[in-house]
C-alpha cells in the first residue's frame, strides 16, 4: 500500500494561519462586533420599564430603579455564566453548545431555534429603531422607511461580506463615541450641584391604587430586552484571535461590566430627573437634556443613538453565521452553512440573516413598534436552557467550588425562567403568539433534516469500513449530435471509464436524409464504438435517451453528456441547456451515474496538421 501525500512548506502554513488570524476579532474588535445589540439596549431598556411602571402612577415610577438593580443582577449572573461557557464550549454555540452537551439533542434543537429567532428579529429590530430615530428627526425621509431600512440592512452585509474583523474595524469609532457619550451623560447628570428637570417631563401621573406584583414583573421583563446580545460573544467563540477563550472572556467581562453601569445610571437619572414617558421623545433623550442641556452635546449623543441603533444588527451577523456553523456540522442544517470563505466568513449564514430580515422589514413596513413584541422571548428560553445546562455541567463534573457555581447558575436559571414566561404572557396577545409558533416549527425542520442525514449516513456506511475496492464491469454511454471535435472528446473519456462504450443518437423517422448523412459520416470516421440508433416519431429527444439507459439491464451505468464550456460568461445565452435537462430526466428516473463533461472551447481556432505559423 502507497499513500501519496501533499507536502506544503512550514512557511506557507504559518503565513496562511497569520493571514487567517489577522481576520479574527480582538477584544476592542470583539466588543464593536458582536456586542452592539447589548450596548444599544440602552436607548430603549430604560424606556421599556418606565413605559410599564407609569401605568402605576408616579410612585411606582419609583421602582425604576430597583428594578433596574435587579435586572443588573441577572446581568451580572449572565456574564459571569457566559464567561464559564466559553471556557466549556469554546468552539461556539452558548445556548446551543451548553443544551447539546447537557440536555440532550431535542432540548438543544430548542435552543438553537431560540437563538435564530434572535438573532433574524435582531436585524430587523435594530435596523427599524435606527431608521426610526432618522425619520423622527427628519420627518420628511418617513415615507421611504422600508427603502432606508434594506440600504441599512444592504450596507451590514456587504461589510460582514468583507469579513468580521474589518467589519469590527468600522464599528469601534461609533461604539467608542456611544459608550463615551453615554459615561458622559451618566457622570455630568449625577454630579450637578442641582437636579434640573427635562423640560418634557412635566406630564401629570395618574393616582396609584396599588403597585401590584404583576406590575412589577412586567416591567422587569419588558427592561430584561436590554440584556438581548449578552450571549453573542460566547456564540461566536471562534471569530476571537487566539488565545480564543482568553479574549472572548474579556470581551464579555467588558460588556457585562459597561452595560451594567449605562443602565442603572440612566435609571438613576430618570429617578432625579423625574422623567415620564412623553409621545414622540424618547427617555434617553430627555435624560441626556436634563443632564447635558439641549447644545452640541445633546445631538452628539442623540447622532451616536442613531447610528448604534442602526449598526446594532452586526451583532446578529457575528454570532448567527457560527451558531449556523455549527448546527450544519451536527447535521441539523443543510451542510451548506459549514462552509466558510476566504476571510473566515461563513457566507450561506450571512444571507440567510440578511435575507430573512429583509422579509421581516418589508412584511412589517419597517415598523419598530411592530417588531418589537416579538423581540425578547427567543433569547430568554436560550438564556434559561442555557443557565440549566450550566447547573448540570457542574453537578456532572464536580470541580473544586462547584455548589457555589451551580447556584448561581441555578439563580440565573430561575430569573430568566419566570421572565420568560412573563414576557410571553403580556406579549402573547402582541405578536408574541408568532414566535411561539415559529420556534416548534424551526425545531421540526431541524429534526428532519437531522433524520435526512441519518439515512444518507446509513446508506453511505460512514460509521462502518466499507469492503476493499474491486473493479467493475461498466457501460459508458455518450449521447451525440454529430461526428465532431466534442463527440470525440467524450467518447475519449468514455473510453478510459468503462468497459464497454456506445455512442446513442435519437433518430427522427421524418428525417431520413439526416438520419443517413450522420451514419456515413461516423462510419467514415469508424471510432472503434458501438452506435446505437433509437427513433422517436414525436421527436422527442430527452424521453428516448431516458428509455434506453433504463433498458440496458446493466447494473453500472455511465451517461457521460458531452457540452461546450464557452471561453466567455455572456456566450452562455447561446446554447440551448439540452445538457441540463437531460442530465436532470435520468438523474430522477434512472440509477445512472450522470456527468456532464464541459469542453473548454479557446478563442483560437484548432490548428489542422502541417499547417504552419
Amino acid at each position: 500500500m502507497s499513500v501519496i501525500s501533499a507536502r506544503r512548506s512550514p512557511e506557507r502554513d504559518a503565513g496562511h494561519g497569520d493571514a487567517a488570524e489577522r481576520h479574527r476579532l480582538s477584544v476592542s474588535g470583539g466588543l464593536a462586533a458582536l456586542s452592539l445589540d447589548a450596548m444599544a439596549s440602552v436607548a430603549y431598556g430604560p424606556e421599556a420599564i418606565v413605559i410599564v411602571l407609569a401605568a402605576g402612577g408616579g410612585a411606582a415610577l419609583g421602582y425604576t430603579v430597583p428594578v433596574t438593580l435587579a435586572i443588573a443582577l441577572l446581568l451580572g449572573v449572565l456574564t459571569l455564566s457566559y464567561r464559564q461557557v466559553i471556557a466549556a464550549f469554546p468552539q461556539g454555540g452558548g445556548a446551543y453548545g451548553v443544551a447539546k452537551t447537557y440536555l440532550g439533542r431535542r432540548v438543544s434543537l430548542v435552543a438553537a431555534a431560540s437563538l435564530v429567532v434572535d438573532y433574524v428579529l435582531n436585524v430587523a429590530v435594530s435596523i427599524a429603531a435606527g431608521v426610526a430615530a432618522l425619520t423622527s428627526a427628519l420627518p420628511s425621509l418617513l415615507p421611504y422607511t422600508v427603502w432606508l431600512c434594506l440600504a441599512v440592512l444592504a450596507a451590514v452585509t456587504a461589510v460582514n461580506l468583507r469579513g468580521i474583523a474589518h467589519s469590527a474595524r468600522l464599528f469601534i469609532v461609533p461604539t467608542a463615541v456611544f459608550v463615551l457619550s453615554v459615561l458622559a451623560v451618566i457622570a455630568v447628570g449625577l454630579f450637578r450641584d442641582r437636579p434640573v428637570t427635562a423640560a418634557h417631563a412635566v406630564a401629570q401621573a395618574h393616582s396609584l391604587r396599588a403597585v401590584g406584583l404583576f406590575l412589577l414583573l412586567r416591567a422587569f421583563a419588558n427592561g430584561c430586552a436590554a440584556l438581548t446580545g449578552v450571549e453573542a460573544i460566547a456564540n461566536a467563540v471562534p471569530s476571537f484571535r487566539r488565545p480564543r477563550v482568553r479574549r472572548a472572556q474579556r470581551a464579555e467581562v467588558a460588556l457585562g461590566a459597561l452595560l451594567g453601569v449605562m443602565l442603572v445610571g440612566i435609571s438613576a437619572l430618570i429617578v432625579r430627573f423625574h422623567i415620564r414617558p412623553v409621545a414622540g421623545i424618547t427617555v434617553l433623550s430627555q435624560v441626556t437634556e436634563g443632564s447635558l442641556g439641549h447644545g452640541i452635546g445633546y445631538y452628539v449623543v442623540q447622532f451616536a443613538t442613531v447610528v448604534l441603533l442602526a449598526l446594532a444588527a452586526n451583532t446578529s451577523f457575528g454570532g448567527m453565521p457560527v451558531l449556523a456553523q455549527l448546527l450544519a456540522k451536527d447535521n441539523n442544517l443543510p451542510h451548506l452553512f459549514a462552509l466558510r470563505a476566504e476571510r473566515q466568513v461563513h457566507r450561506y449564514g450571512i444571507s440567510f440573516l440578511a435575507g430573512t430580515g429583509a422579509l421581516l422589514l418589508i412584511g412589517t413596513g419597517g415598523d419598530m413598534n411592530t417588531l418589537v413584541p416579538l423581540f425578547a422571548i427567543g433569547v430568554f428560553v436560550g438564556f434559561t436552557l442555557s443557565q440549566a445546562g450550566m447547573v448540570r455541567h457542574w453537578w456532572t463534573d464536580r470541580p473544586y467550588g462547584w455548589r457555589s457555581r451551580a447556584a448561581l447558575n441555578g439563580f440565573g436559571a430561575l430569573l430568566t425562567g419566570v421572565a420568560a414566561v412573563v414576557v410571553t404572557v403580556t406579549k402573547f396577545p402582541e405578536g408574541g403568539w408568532l414566535i411561539v409558533a415559529t420556534m416548534p416549527l424551526l425545531v421540526w425542520l431541524m429534526s428532519g433534516i437531522n433524520r435526512a442525514y441519518r439515512r444518507i449516513g446509513e446508506r453511505l456506511e460512514l460509521d462502518r469500513v466499507p469492503a476493499r475496492p474491486r473493479p467493475r464491469r461498466s457501460l459508458a454511454i455518450v449521447p451525440v449530435g454529430g461526428v465532431n471535435r466534442l463527440t470525440k472528446e467524450a467518447i475519449s473519456a468514455a473510453l478510459s471509464l468503462g468497459d464497454r462504450v456506445v455512442a446513442l443518437r435519437v433518430i427522427h423517422p421524418d428525417e431520413p436524409e439526416e438520419t443517413t448523412d450522420f451514419i456515413k459520416a461516423w462510419e467514415r470516421w469508424a471510432p472503434d464504438v458501438n452506435l446505437a440508433l433509437v427513433g422517436d416519431a414525436r421527436r422527442r429527444l430527452v424521453d428516448p435517451i431516458v428509455e434506453y439507459v433504463r433498458g440496458v439491464g446493466e447494473p453500472h451505468v455511465f451517461v457521460l453528456i458531452p457540452e461546450v464550456e464557452p471561453a466567455h460568461i455572456w456566450q452562455r445565452v447561446l446554447q440551448n441547456q439540452r445538457g441540463a435537462v437531460l442530465a436532470h430526466a435520468l438523474r430522477r428516473d434512472t440509477g445512472a451515474v450522470v456527468c456532464r463533461l464541459r469542453f473548454r472551447l479557446d478563442d483560437e481556432p484548432v490548428r489542422r496538421p502541417g499547417h504552419n505559423a
